[in-house]
């Protein structure tokens, strides 16, 4: 059955379909596509899966893992067999994070069709469910688990193999008691709604209970008052929020009568912890909140590196697919590296590797049509040109005529490049090309540019030197260079971010012309923000500067942005291809403001006249270090690290603060044996802050192992701006920064002033 939701889908002609099970083309390439037989399971949200040829072996995947059904030939393998398969017949599907596609050809467009709008059906069900109902499926998906021999039902024994499952080490006597408690009908075995009440016996929160009862006069139920004192004391609301503890009771009691006696149930309680509201970020900043109309440099603006890789610097394959996943993470720089292609049409790929290559065309063509599906405020299309003139020309063609009005080409009414730039809000819905121009310092009118090239644009070339190397070159190896010819054509396309050469810091902004924009190597921007940190501030408040990955890391790791942020460098390049830390940090940073891709600079990196350096915070005027303590409670629900039966997790939690030198700090609790199910610490960690605007915090979950390196289990990063204190829940992420319902951490934090 379809089991979740008040009305179900069961009955869905769509949705019964794909119980019934289809055979469909499962396509790989031009040259791989396979007949597999696939159907909807009764659980209503995995799909099973198998050769119709081979015996028992299977696969199945979850509709929670995918994100969007995109129809037709809207995928590059999808469009490699056109002439051999209608549009009519194609769908894709798209998984959340990182997790390649799966391409179909359905055998006639009815059964497409109903393949597409049943799976867009379950999937809107899948992501408006609210926490209990996850919760709910959760619990029903671990059934569904355990009950080996499908009969609806669990005797003891598949009980016992469930909690290890779900991660729990019980004492056998226990868990009989539980069962046994539950097992109301006494026949040695649990129905769905019996192993509910089993569930929620295992599941009895006694740290939550003890808030709750903490603040309820009669044990039972909050009154108004005692919700509202709860509110002021523990969760620092202030005095006087009558108003939204009614609303909280209104939109979490779940029992009508209590509503309506303006009470609340523990129940309702521990649905407001465990909602959005309750968690660990002020839920009135992950929406649009900040002044979007201040000049593009005073923005740090989510940017990718070699954006076009799906894998490594080397051999990894080239893709349209890498622009997609980028701009639906929030993107707003994305990178092409140009190429001349063979018939005229230039190709984009990593220079002088054995990276796949893809034309130039096909990414502005995607870029036009994904560019602005996650936000509207611009996207820099940062440009590596290594083509003839001839190519150049042909690409200033293809960027005219496909991406039309949505290509700025001129400067703004009003607006002068002497002055500022334009704001995200007067440039909402426009690419902006970053590339060389002709003309001014780095160039002569006739399009030869003598003293441009990059660091980065000479390890594309092939010249195998390492960046301090290339930063160290004296004037006369550079005038040995071979000199560069640029298209007119291209070149009149570059507005507001003119690509020249960096020569040190001139002094006040005033002087600075705030179209041209520098791009430098991790090693070179972390060289200048340690010793020239002050400089490099005022540099970034009027001028744009681009960091990107020491050519070195041909394995598309990447490097902490904190530091170049910390001075203020707003296209600060990440390989978005690749999962870990840095890019957790990317993702905290820009998690907030509605998640557009920019993110206001605090006020001291958007002073003409600062005198901010992230070496001396102490002596920024209006210096304010805030003391952070958070009380790690428990955890709830953890995912199994090693899927080897028996095996459970060992949980501790880290807490890793990164920002300014002076606030990067870690600690972390004691480790929990044996409970991956609802491990309790009650372990409190102290930090001092020095600069909270520029701070993020990361919590972080391991499996402990004693002989080898702990394992990870799930992360949460966010701005220490954002942080609500009180009683919060962190609700985990995987490495891929994707939701791992319900995992979370149960807090207490307190912010305040440094005495």
């Amino acid at each position: 059955m379809i089991s979740y939701g008040p009305s179900g889908l069961q009955d869905d002609p769509d949705v019964r379909v794909m119980m019934a099970g289809s055979t469909l083309r499962k396509v790989k390439s031009r040259t791989w596509k396979k007949q597999r037989h696939f159907r909807l399971l009764e659980d209503g949200l995995s799909i099973w899966y198998k050769s119709r040829w081979l015996g028992k072996g299977h696969s199945t995947f979850s509709v929670i893992e995918v994100e969007a059904v995109r129809e037709g030939h809207h995928s590059e393998v999808l469009q490699s067999i056109t002439d051999e398969f209608a549009a009519d017949l194609c769908f894709t599907l798209v998984f959340h994070g990182r997790q390649g596609n799966l391409d179909f050809v359905a055998e006639s467009q009815e059964e497409a069709q109903a393949w597409i709008r049943g799976l867009r059906k379950l999937i809107h069900r899948a992501q408006t469910m609210d926490e209990k109902q996850r919760l709910d499926q959760w619990v029903q998906d671990w059934f569904h688990k355990a009950d080996k021999n499908k009969d609806g039902k669990m005797n003891f024994k598949e009980v016992r193999k469930l909690l290890k499952m779900m991660n729990v080490e019980m004492n056998e006597e226990h868990a009989l008691y539980l069962f046994t408690m539950a097992d109301r009908s006494q026949s040695g075995s649990l129905e769905l709604e019996q192993f509910v009440l089993f569930y929620k016996m295992l599941t009895q929160r006694d740290e939550v209970w003890r808030v709750f009862q903490d603040y309820s006069g009669d044990g039972e139920t909050l009154m108004l008052e005692e919700l509202e004192n709860f509110l002021n004391v523990e969760q620092q609301e202030g005095e006087g929020n009558a108003q939204h503890a009614r609303e909280l009771m209104e939109r979490y009691e779940p029992s009508e009568p209590a509503k309506k006696q303006s009470t609340m149930s523990f129940d309702g309680f521990q649905r407001y912890l465990c909602s959005p509201e309750g968690s660990i970020f002020k839920p009135n900043y992950l929406g649009l909140c900040q002044d979007m109309s201040q000049p593009l440099s005073h923005y740090f603006i989510s940017s990718s590196h070699n954006t076009y890789l799906m894998e490594d610097q080397l051999r990894g394959q080239s893709s349209l697919e890498a622009y997609i996943q980028a701009l639906k993470r929030g993107c707003r720089c994305v990178e092409v590296d140009c190429w001349d292609g063979s018939d005229g049409e230039p190709v984009v790929y990593h220079g002088h590797t054995f990276t796949s290559k893809i034309l130039f065309k096909d990414i502005i063509a995607t870029l036009k049509e994904y560019a602005f599906t996650t936000s509207d405020f611009p996207v820099i299309l940062s440009l590596e040109n290594h083509c003839s003139v001839e190519q150049q020309t042909v690409m200033a063609h293809h960027l005219s005529k496909i991406l039309g009005d949505t290509l700025l080409r001129n400067i703004l009414d009003g607006h002068t490049t002497a002055q500022c730039l334009p704001s995200p809000q007067e440039l909402k819905g426009k690419v902006l090309l970053k590339a060389k121009k002709i003309g001014g310092s780095e160039g002569s009118l006739d399009g030869t540019l003598t003293d441009d090239i990059s660091d980065e644009e000479e390890v594309a070339n092939g010249e195998v030197v390492e960046e301090l190397h290339a930063e160290s070159l004296n004037q006369h190896e550079k005038a040995q260079k071979p000199k560069s010819k640029l298209s007119r054509e291209l070149s009149d396309l570059v507005v507001y971010c003119k690509s020249v050469h960096f020569r040190g810091f001139k002094g006040t902004p005033l002087h600075t012309k705030c179209n041209e924009m520098s791009s430098f190597s991790e090693s070179k921007a972390k060289r200048l923000a340690k010793e020239a940190g002050a400089d490099f501030v005022r540099h970034n408040v009027k001028q744009l500067s681009r960091i990107y990955p020491s050519g070195l890391r041909t394995d598309s790791s990447n490097y902490n942005p904190q530091e170049l942020w910390n001075v203020g460098c707003q296209i600060v390049a990440l390989n978005f291809q690749t999962a870990g830390l840095e890019m957790d940090l990317n993702d905290g940073l820009f998690g907030q403001n509605g998640r557009c891709g920019y993110v206001l600079k605090p006020s001291f990196l958007r002073d003409n006249h600062t005198t901010f350096n992230p070496e001396k915070p102490q002596e920024q005027p209006g210096y304010k270090p805030m003391r952070l303590s958070i009380q790690v409670i428990s955890g709830q629900q953890l995912p199994k690290v090693n899927q080897k039966e028996g095996s459970i997790v060992d949980p501790l939690v880290r807490v890793e603060v990164y920002g300014v030198p002076q606030d990067q700090a870690k600690e972390e609790t004691s480790y929990i044996i044996n409970n991956g199910f609802n491990p309790v610490w009650n372990q409190t960690l102290n930090f001092v802050i020095h600069t909270p605007d520029l701070a993020l915090i990361r919590f972080e979950v391991e499996d402990y192992d004693k002989t080898s390196k702990n394992d990870f289990i799930g992360q949460y990063t966010l701005p220490f701006t954002c942080i609500q204190p009180g009683y919060r829940h962190i609700h985990l992420l995987s490495k891929d920064g994707t939701a791992i319902p319900p995992a979370s951490l149960f807090v207490n934090i307190s912010i305040s002033k440094l005495t």
